[in-house]
This record gives C-alpha cells, sequence and structure tokens, in this order.
C-alpha cells in the first residue's frame, strides 16, 4: 500500500460557505479519512504540505471537444450553424498527430486551470476511427487526467439536416458540400465497435462513448445503431440536443415534435443519457430527461459565444434533471477554463429575470461542476473530497491576488477564481500540475508543435476556408431566418425584435 498524507489545508465545504483546516490520508489514489489537522497517517506516508492552500475537488468538465484545440480564436461572429459550416476548415486535413495534438492542448489547459476529467467528443472525417480515438485517449493519459473519449459521428451532412438550406444553395456550391458526405452509417458503427471492443485504456482513467452528435443529423437507423451499440458495450451517451433555436425549429418541421421526444422515443433517453446545451428544451424535455435520469451539460460561455440563448438551468434543477456544467470546444468558447464557466453559469442565471431567489446560488453552481458533472460523465467516485473517493484535488494558493482577502470560498472559487490560482492538481493521488506547471508532459514543445501544425493546416484549408467564405453568407441569412419564426419558449437574453 502506497499512503499520501496531504496536512495544513483548508477543505472548501460548499454548502456551507467555510474552509476548514484538513488533513487528508490518501491510500493508493483513493481518499480513505478526512479529519482534523494532526490525523494519524501510517509510518512512512508521503507527507504534502498544504499550507496557505484552499483544496476543492477537481473540477470536471461535462462537454468538450478534443479537436478543437487547433482551431482556438478562428473566428468571431459565429452562429452555431456558421460555426458547423466552418467546420470544413477548421478541422479539416487532420493527420493522426493532429488528432493527438489538438487534444493535448485542451487537455494541458484543463490541468493548469483545475480540471481533473472532462467528455470530449472527438470528430474525425467522414468516419471515427480506433486509431484516431485511440490518439485522442492517449492524450489524456498522457497529460495525465481522466477522460469520456466519445466519436462524434452523424450520418447526414448539416446542409442535408436543415430542411430548405440545401436548396438555398445555388448549383455550383450544392455540388461543393455534396463533397463533404459523411460515410454510411454502418462504416461508422463498425468503426466504433472495433474501438470499444479493443479499448487500451484503463477504464478507471481513460472511458469510451458514443456521441450521435446531432438528433437531425442522424437518420433514425444510425440512432438506434448508436443505442444499441451503446448499451453492448455498457457506455454512455451524448448528444447536442436543441442546442439553438434553428435546430428546435427544424425538428417541428420534420418530426413534429422536439429532439427529446425524438430520441425518448428510440430508446435513447436513460441514466448514461446527457445532452449538450439543452437551451431550447421546454418543460416536457426537461421532464422526459429526468425520468429517464438523463443530465444536461450546461455551457454558458458556448451558449452565449454563439448567440444560442440561455439554459433555464433553475427549471431543469426543479423538474429533477441532473445538471453539468462543460466549456465546449476551444473553437466555440476560446478556452478550457471552467472557472470562467461556472463564473458564466452563475452570471447568465441572473440575466433570465429580476426574481434573484431563482439565480443559480454558487454552491449550486460548484456541485454542478463536479458532482453534477461526474454523474454525466457515468463516474461514481470523483467529484467530492470524501472517504472512498478517488484522490482527484485542487490546490488553490490563498497568497494569489484572487484570495486576497478571503472572505467566502465558494463564492470566490465560482465568482473570483480564474485559473491563475492554481497551485497543483491530483489525479488519482498524483500530481499532475506542480508549482502551476504540467509534471508529465513539456509544454514548451506542446507549442512548438502546434505552431508547425497550423502553419501547415492553414495552408492545406484554404481550400475549405474559401469554401465557407462563400457559403457564410448564404447560411448567415437562411439559419437566422429560421430563428426568427415564432416558437413556444424564449432562450434568448435580448427581446424577439433587438433595436
Amino acid at each position: 500500500m502506497t499512503y499520501t498524507i496531504i496536512r495544513n489545508g483548508r477543505l472548501v465545504d460548499a454548502a456551507a460557505h467555510r474552509a476548514d483546516p484538513t488533513d487528508i490520508l490518501i491510500e493508493d489514489g483513493t481518499i480513505v479519512a478526512v479529519g482534523a489537522p494532526g490525523m494519524d497517517a501510517p509510518e512512512g506516508a508521503t507527507a504534502i504540505d498544504a499550507t496557505a492552500r484552499l483544496m476543492h475537488p477537481g473540477l470536471i468538465n461535462a462537454h468538450t471537444h478534443g479537436h478543437g484545440g487547433l482551431a482556438k480564436g478562428m473566428g468571431d461572429r459565429w452562429t452555431l450553424e456558421l460555426l458547423l459550416a466552418a467546420g470544413p476548415w477548421t478541422n479539416g486535413a487532420r493527420t493522426l498527430e493532429d488528432k493527438y495534438l489538438a487534444t493535448a492542448i485542451g487537455a494541458a489547459e484543463m490541468v493548469l486551470k483545475g480540471v481533473t476529467a472532462c467528455y470530449d467528443l472527438s470528430y474525425e472525417f467522414p468516419a471515427p476511427t480506433r486509431e484516431g480515438m485511440e490518439a485522442v485517449g492517449r492524450a489524456y493519459a498522457d497529460v495525465g487526467m481522466r477522460a469520456v473519449v466519445a466519436p462524434m459521428v452523424a450520418d447526414r451532412s448539416f446542409y442535408d439536416a436543415i430542411p430548405g438550406l440545401m436548396e438555398a444553395l445555388p448549383d455550383s456550391l450544392r455540388k461543393e458540400v455534396a463533397k463533404l458526405r459523411l460515410a454510411p452509417f454502418e462504416t461508422s458503427l463498425a468503426n466504433m465497435r472495433d474501438m470499444l471492443h479493443h479499448w487500451p485504456f484503463d477504464r478507471d482513467r481513460i472511458r469510451a462513448a458514443v456521441a450521435p452528435t446531432i438528433p437531425m443529423h442522424c437518420t433514425d437507423a444510425f440512432l438506434t445503431g448508436c443505442r444499441d451499440l451503446a448499451r453492448e458495450y455498457g457506455v454512455p451517451i451524448h448528444s447536442h440536443v436543441s442546442e439553438s433555436k434553428v435546430q428546435a425549429v427544424a425538428a417541428l418541421k420534420v418530426w413534429g415534435h422536439s429532439p427529446t421526444a425524438h430520441l425518448d422515443a428510440l430508446g435513447l433517453l436513460g441514466p448514461d443519457f446527457t445532452v449538450a446545451h439543452g437551451v431550447w428544451l421546454d418543460d416536457d424535455d426537461m421532464r422526459r430527461l429526468a425520468d429517464q435520469g438523463g443530465s444536461i451539460a450546461h455551457n454558458p460561455g458556448s451558449n452565449m459565444r454563439l448567440g444560442s440563448g440561455i439554459l433555464a438551468a433553475r427549471r431543469a434543477l426543479e423538474i429533477g434533471v441532473n445538471l453539468g456544467i462543460g466549456t465546449d470546444s476551444s473553437s466555440c468558447s476560446d478556452n478550457q477554463n471552467m472557472y470562467e464557466a461556472m463564473r458564466l453559469a452563475s452570471f447568465v442565471s441572473k440575466v433570465r429575470g429580476p426574481d434573484w431567489q431563482r439565480w443559480l446560488k454558487t454552491e449550486e453552481v460548484l456541485s454542478a461542476a463536479t458532482e453534477g458533472s461526474a454523474r454525466a460523465l457515468g463516474f461514481e467516485k470523483i467529484g467530492r473530497i470524501a472517504e472512498g473517493y478517488k484522490a482527484d484535488i485542487v490546490f488553490l494558493d490563498l497568497g494569489s491576488i484572487n484570495w486576497i482577502p478571503f472572505n467566502d470560498p465558494t463564492n470566490q472559487i465560482v465568482h473570483t477564481e480564474d485559473g491563475t490560482g492554481v497551485d497543483k492538481v491530483m489525479v488519482d493521488g498524483r500530481m499532475v500540475v506542480e508549482n502551476g506547471r504540467l509534471v508529465a508532459v513539456d509544454l514548451g514543445r506542446i507549442a512548438i508543435d502546434a505552431e508547425a501544425a497550423r502553419a501547415r493546416l492553414e495552408a492545406s484549408s484554404a481550400p475549405m476556408k474559401a469554401l465557407y467564405d462563400q457559403l457564410e453568407g448564404i447560411v448567415g441569412t437562411f439559419c437566422p431566418g429560421m430563428a426568427h419564426q415564432p416558437h413556444h419558449i424564449h432562450r434568448y437574453g435580448a427581446c424577439h425584435h433587438p433595436d
């Protein structure tokens, strides 16, 4: 047995808004005791001095995209639909090494900013591959964090999925986007089965999942195939559901009911199902999720960045939906900072109306970013610092300007901390960040490789950039036109017709 004793730190009690001096005893990566200072420890236990450090559970990113690590900052005024149109440019022409590198960039940023686990929906065109997903998993393993890796799949293109969009394109562009068609769903299912059957990683650290990207981008045969594959291998399912008003309106045109109702009818909902975003879910949708034990991954930064609207988070909690918090991709929220995501989750709940009693409390936000996200990932023993839980712990420097003065640990984690106060990060009882620096990987090397990849991809993706430039005006007119159509719920932060 290998023992570690953490002494002299202050452990946040989010509900009580306290942080009392606490010792933590760890055995082989698992917390076996949490007690008062001076707690007994086995002889020979490694001691960690946490003086002037605030300890909180590792943050858990409930929704991200590792492939976005090389697309950071590439766009500005993008709706979700413009982001999708830009995808072949921003994420195209990737080698296996690029897929590893993009993921490693995001993983490095996450652990440096207090994240110990994430749910990564990673994309490959025209179909997922075992080798590609293993490269993604290896990046997380090398950095030292936990992850659920889910190939993000579809068998209908964005242009086929939105009613009328393909017809709105001139013939020349229609021929070009036809070249972006995805592999038949049988190919994607076969490749995911190969991945799941040969998954090489320790499932306590790096797990696999299935992610039909957007319900309308998948035929029913593909959706039920994903359902059956996930159930056969006992892995979770994750999908972008009602992220934008365009999706909500389009679903009614195509199916006559919401995406959530459609997924429920096909048997995809369950305790292993996570809705990404869920901005345009109504009460019936949320009840379906709650009744099935499902989760929502709330991505407030991305939802605002893409103009998608504001999740009714309080209503989701009232109805009984499990709530996690995520960053989304670096291509559409530009960072992997879960402290920022928590701060925005708190703030955006206040924008929904003047009834302050309905705003999210900071303890609710911190709980969502830890225990709620852990449930979405399917990990049972992370998200808390308690006996029997994995020792995934963040140590914040109380000498950081973020903590001067130290008034309320819960409020300040959510509203004040920005990642610059992170001193150490522990995963499974082992440090992955020490003195604010990565332990296992060389950030300088990542930077050199990233610049080389950026320059190469800029050249190789130039034709896709030119195609996007031609599509932008059409997609950017057609899709907002759909979003202006009447709908029975309102999730924007402004009136229907802002000045």
